[in-house]
């Protein structure tokens, strides 16, 4: 078994799905996703998968939705500590 590639957090998938809706590509460059992904990422708790079909069948939809918000918190949070280190 290989940790890095039969588990993972969830919580990676859901902020990598926002930063793609929200064009971060466009917006910022490798450095600064790669510096904000860690700073959201150490703000969310864990939720370690093998597959990613398990969330699909038994995840909630009252806690997938709680998940989402989470992240959006978790991000809105770290960007604006982003921006702000920057400016120092």
């Amino acid at each position: 078994m290989k940790i890095s590639e039969d588990i993972h957090n969830y919580y990676e998938k859901l902020v990598l799905q926002h930063f793609f809706k929200a064009k971060f590509d466009d917006k910022y460059d490798e450095d600064f996703i790669a510096d904000l992904t860690c700073v959201v990422l150490n703000q969310l708790p864990t939720r370690y998968i093998r597959h990613e079909v398990d969330m699909a069948f038994y995840l909630p939809p009252s806690e997938r939705f709680d998940m989402e918000n989470k992240v959006k918190e978790a991000i809105a949070k770290a960007l604006a500590f982003m921006h702000v280190s920057r400016k120092e």
